[in-house]
């Protein structure tokens, strides 16, 4: 904890409990605008609103909100601490830059595709094995020996994975097999992200390297997706406002309570905690989007959940420089 900093646990339960369902709130935003269900009871308010709201794709959802986060927290962090305590080297802007494409834009546009493409609780969920491959990376690099109970957490979260999209006990495979594939490339580049950003989180600030990891994921898009063609696609005040909101609750806010948190929690505990996302985006899609599940997707992703709490608890002999996988939807 930093000097000055006093922990209160409740406190920072609270803070990370509310980042979870923040971000489960915004995927089943997300779903609701791919699919049209938002709003979209039978009104013509409702109908009007879901015909603007299907201009939005994964593409766009995940251009604006790193755009929008990056044009509000950029002049934030300036007025509070000057130009001079946001510079990096240039080899570390390098690296900023490939976490925030590799890691921000690409795990963000995979999930929102997988979410489009089947449901929110395969995204998540599949999504959520990053510890899984996490664990499995640093097993190879020798930074990490195996042991009984994180070698049965990685086959647990197999299984559960095995039985969330349906490849055993549904009778054969039937989620959209490209959703699948994208929520599985989500997994590792959430991966990657949590592996790449390790060391410079121990050299900055947090504050400071989402600000030039979505800089860098920002930046991507712009070349990919240039404004011009964002014009062309004339948004309206509707789709605008949905964007907008859509930054601030999938970035802005649960980032601010997630990092309040860790002032309160040590990071292994916070992460825990954090695996309430996908309790949280589940049960609000089954409630709000009518996604329900069969028993056996209930039952995989209950495993998988119980794989990532005991994936994320540390050894006994564990080091304090561990990896440690936190959310960065």
């Amino acid at each position: 904890m930093k000097a000055g900093v006093h922990p209160h646990p409740l406190r920072g339960y609270f803070y990370i409990g509310s980042a979870a369902l923040l971000w489960g709130i915004s995927a089943t935003l997300g779903r609701a605008a791919f699919t049209g269900h938002l709003l979209a009871g039978g009104t013509s308010v409702g109908t009007s609103l879901a015909s603007s709201l299907a201009k939005i794709n994964p593409l766009i959802l995940s251009q604006s909100r790193v755009t929008l986060s990056l044009a509000v927290l950029l002049p934030l962090l300036l007025a509070r601490r000057g130009a001079s305590a946001l510079q990096v080297p240039a080899p570390d802007l390098l690296r900023f830059f490939l976490l925030g494409v590799l890691g921000v834009a690409a795990s963000n546009y995979l999930y929102y595709v997988a979410i489009q493409r089947t449901n929110v609780a395969t995204a998540i969920i599949v999504q959520y094995t990053a510890p899984v491959w996490v664990l499995l990376y640093t097993m190879a690099r020798g930074a990490e020996w195996p042991s009984l109970r994180r070698g049965a957490a990685v086959a647990l979260a197999v299984l559960g994975c095995a039985l969330a999209v349906g490849l055993v006990g549904s009778g054969g495979f039937r989620m959209d097999a490209r959703g699948v594939t994208a929520a599985l490339l989500a997994a590792f580049s959430f991966a990657f992200y949590n592996v790449g950003g390790h060391s410079v989180l121990a050299r900055y600030d947090r504050w400071k390297v989402l600000l030039w990891v979505l800089v860098g994921a920002a930046g991507f898009w712009f070349i990919v997706n240039p404004p011009w063609k964002i014009l062309a696609a004339h948004y309206g005040p509707t789709e605008w406002t949905f964007m907008a909101a859509f930054s601030v609750l999938s970035v802005l806010l649960p980032f601010s309570c997630y990092f309040a948190g860790l002032q309160h929690l040590e990071p292994t505990r916070a992460v825990v905690v954090s695996c309430l996302e996908p309790v949280f985006s589940i049960l609000l899609a089954a409630v709000i989007l009518g996604e329900l599940l069969h028993p056996v997707q209930t039952v995989g992703i209950l495993l998988v959940l119980a794989a990532i709490v005991l994936i994320q608890i540390p050894e006994r002999e564990a080091r304090s420089e561990d990896l440690v996988v936190e959310p960065i939807e």
